[in-house]
């Protein structure tokens, strides 16, 4: 018998279960892939530790999660400062100066807030609506067609007119200089990969009690497979799609899907940038992913590396089978996540954590703040 089993070996998963097991609690930890590490799983390539499952950034200005991480990792200096390209043009992102000087020719910040006044006005927007409207407000008129319009149709297939405004909301605008897309006290990327942070963290020698971990193991593989894996544990913690614990019964959440093309290339340097946005509608892909410039282009040796591995992103509506990425967290898929939340607070042995257990869109840090909340109140 174990106390707690644990459904899910990404972030949450993982921090709940270090936590259990430092309180003396014997744990076993499953995830249907055949690696720990959820999302953030980082895989060596030709020396180069790439983000398989999409880039992961960690930043935050939560000084206990930053701590707390910080005892299974050092992080490097990753700063990230992604570079849009509409049709051949180069901007930079986040929006600051250096934006609105390549697109208007301005040179001073009173300039550049006079020209997004004079749009936002032109476009007779006073109270925004939707994520179209919320971008002209926040940039004017010609930003959000070059750089914003074409790039979140295609991540999130659908008009931004019909998209929720609170998406953009966080979105970096600065009359200064500043390259830095997160403005966040701490940041960086694990030194060695998010793979081996979360190794450590489940193979911490320090640890009263015992975590086992169990992958290529399916928790809902059938009906049967389910009831057997719950009868070892006193309590389940469940990190993986709250619809499809429930079998889809009251109809299907929605969510995004992202399609990863990865391929080696025989050059040292790409695009010399570890993101650049596509944002213009008729290339395919939104972004491509240089891993190597999360880590500066060297080894762990401090050496050169000769080759160069690149991610092509494809957006794409989830399906059944597919994996889900971002929950669609509009008012339609809100009402149907409450009904599900009903049934989840039912479930009196199991606790429902993270981004696809609680259908929410989490950055890294909030997952890690989370699920040592979820921890501190149910061990």
């Amino acid at each position: 018998m174990y106390d707690y089993l644990i459904v899910g070996a990404g972030l949450f998963g993982s921090v709940f279960a270090h936590e259990a097991a430092r309180a003396g609690k014997k744990v076993l930890v499953i995830d249907k892939r055949n690696n720990i590490a959820g999302n953030v799983y980082t895989e060596k390539m030709e020396g180069i530790n790439v983000h398989v499952y999409g880039a992961h950034i960690f930043h935050t200005n939560n000084k206990k999660v930053w701590e707390y991480l910080s005892q299974f990792t050092t992080f490097n200096r990753f700063t990230n400062s992604p570079v849009a390209n509409y049709k051949g043009e180069l901007y930079s992102l986040p929006f600051n100066m250096y934006t609105f000087n390549k697109m208007w020719g301005v040179v001073t910040p009173q300039e550049a807030a006079e020209r997004i006044e004079q749009q936002r006005k032109e476009a007779g927007i006073t109270e925004p609506k939707n994520l179209e409207e919320q971008a002209i407000s926040l940039v004017g008129t010609d930003i959000y067609e070059k750089l914003i319009k074409g790039y979140t149709q295609k991540q999130w297939g659908r008009p931004c007119n019909e998209l929720p405004s609170f998406i953009i909301k966080r979105l970096p605008v600065r009359l200064t200089f500043d390259n830095n897309y997160f403005n966040a006290l701490y940041q960086g990327i694990p030194e060695g990969g998010y793979t081996k942070m979360v190794a450590n963290m489940l193979n911490d020698s320090e640890l009263s009690g015992s975590i086992e971990v169990r992958l290529g193991v399916d928790y809902l593989a059938s009906a049967d497979a389910k009831e057997e894996l719950d009868s070892q544990a006193e309590k389940v913690v469940y990190t993986g799609a709250i619809d499809a614990y429930f079998d889809y019964k009251l109809g299907n959440l929605e969510y995004r899907s992202v399609r990863f093309e990865t391929e080696t290339l025989d050059t040292p340097n790409f695009q010399g940038n570890a993101a650049v946005n596509y944002t213009d509608a008729e290339t395919p892909w939104t972004r491509i992913i240089e891993h190597k410039w999360f880590e500066f282009g060297k080894d762990e040796n401090g050496d050169d590396l000769p080759k160069t591995v690149i991610s092509r992103e494809y957006s794409s509506e989830w399906k059944p089978g597919d994996e889900p990425y971002y929950p669609v967290n509009d008012e339609k898929n809100g009402a149907l996540y409450a009904q599900y939340k009903e049934l989840a607070d039912a479930e009196r042995k199991v606790i429902f954590g993270g981004r696809l257990g609680e259908y929410k869109y989490y950055d890294m840090d909030a997952v890690v703040a989370a699920a040592l909340d979820c921890a501190a109140n149910n061990i």
